[in-house]
């Protein structure tokens, strides 16, 4: 099964789907504590080195105005606070509706069995063996009961995991939390230009040091993967946020640790838009990913655990990937901005 049909067939089978909130939520008055100032300036948008992909070019430039954004990841702490706050409910904890579900599939599309039209996530598990990376069902399951309570589901827990970066988190449950908080998600743009930290041109936040050389400067998949891990970093999943040497704005973890959503819609040939380089850009105005032509999806950034150079490269500050909006997982979280004031 090609890596395209598999993704379909996920999406069908799966995953959920798109609901309004429970409660209404409350905005509160955007503070900055636990922010970093973000300048102004110019960025060289895209890829930089042998390891970039198609729709990290053409490397162009982008103007952009200064904001705030979080230090680190929003972390379990905080995602609770704003549940116990809101009484929010995670689209992984909602029922599965087929009729909105399908409306974004092919016509004809099968309906899957009900037993795995119930709320859950999509949890990462190791396999048990060195295997073709082609097809990504071999280490990601659907699994009933898993949501940002308990990342890997039933029967586990994030007690003692509260200043890790929260995870199975879709983008529109980082969008209330943001909305929450007065602050918004970031656009790809202003998220590229933070993780360079003030160096132009880099393959990395830290600069152009491979990732393996040196001591550990993220939380990323050491060894074959998604077979053995190395743990050269000390973690198998989430590291707590501040694990690692921040960039040169003082951010951390914007290589590793988890992918984090930003504002925009994936557009695989956005780069060579002229509205890619317009000042400010809020990115394209659709979405479009020629594997997945059926499925609207949100930019994410950054890497995660899973990233190795075998596999994704994702720790790299022009790396790109997506993922539906209604979509949780294993190594996904986000952070937030604001604007200055």
């Amino acid at each position: 099964m090609s890596r395209a049909i598999f993704l379909l067939h996920i999406i069908a089978l799966l995953l959920g789907c798109n609901h309004p909130a429970g409660r209404q939520q409350t905005n509160q008055h955007p503070g900055t504590a636990g922010m970093v100032r973000i300048p102004s300036g110019s960025l060289q948008m895209g890829g930089d080195n042998e390891q970039a992909a198609p729709d990290e070019f053409p490397k162009h430039e982008v103007s952009i105005n200064g904001f705030w954004m979080d230090e680190t990841e929003v972390t379990n702490r905080q995602f609770m606070e704003f549940v116990e706050a809101t009484g929010y409910v995670t689209i992984a904890e909602r029922p599965v509706i087929w009729e909105e579900m399908a409306e974004t599939l092919p016509a004809g599309t099968p309906k899957p069995p009900d037993s795995l039209l119930l709320p859950g996530a999509l949890v990462f598990k190791p396999t048990q063996q060195p295997v073709a990376l082609e097809d990504v069902s071999q280490w990601w399951h659907w699994t009933i009961g898993a949501n940002w309570r308990q990342p890997e589901g039933p029967g586990s827990s994030i007690a003692d995991r509260m200043d890790h970066p929260v995870v199975q988190v879709a983008w529109d449950d980082a969008l209330a939390y943001c909305q929450w908080a007065g602050k918004r998600l970031p656009t790809e743009a202003e998220w590229e230009w933070a993780a360079r930290g003030g160096l132009e041109n880099r393959v990395y936040p830290w600069g152009n040091e491979d990732v393996n050389a040196g001591p550990p400067k993220a939380n990323f998949w050491q060894g074959l993967f998604p077979w053995q891990n190395d743990l050269k970093d000390g973690f198998f999943y989430t590291a707590p946020v501040k694990s690692f040497p921040p960039n040169g704005y003082g951010l951390y973890d914007m290589a590793g640790n988890v992918w984090e959503w930003c504002s925009d819609w994936y557009h695989y040939h956005f780069y060579a838009d002229t509205q890619a380089r317009a000042a400010n850009t809020k990115g394209p105005k659709n979405s479009f990913d020629p594997q997945q032509p059926y499925a609207a999806q949100r930019t994410t950034r950054g890497g995660s655990f899973l990233c190795n150079d075998d596999y994704c490269s994702g720790y790299r500050n022009a790396r790109r990937m997506k993922s539906s909006s209604d979509t949780g997982l294993s190594h996904t979280g986000f952070r937030c901005v604001c604007e200055l004031k």
